[in-house]
């Protein structure tokens, strides 16, 4: 399992590396379950 701070960091990584969008949210799903708090406005550029 990912630390929090490995996963918004993978999470911003794949923003900015325009990586698959289904990556993205699965990330962002894991974010939230973990009721941790990111921008994701970011994810909709």
């Amino acid at each position: 399992m990912l630390s929090d701070e490995t996963l918004l960091d993978s999470y911003h990584m794949a923003i900015e590396l325009q990586l698959d969008v289904d990556f993205i949210e699965l990330l962002l799903e894991e974010i939230h379950k973990r009721r941790l708090h990111t921008d994701v406005s970011a994810v909709l550029h």
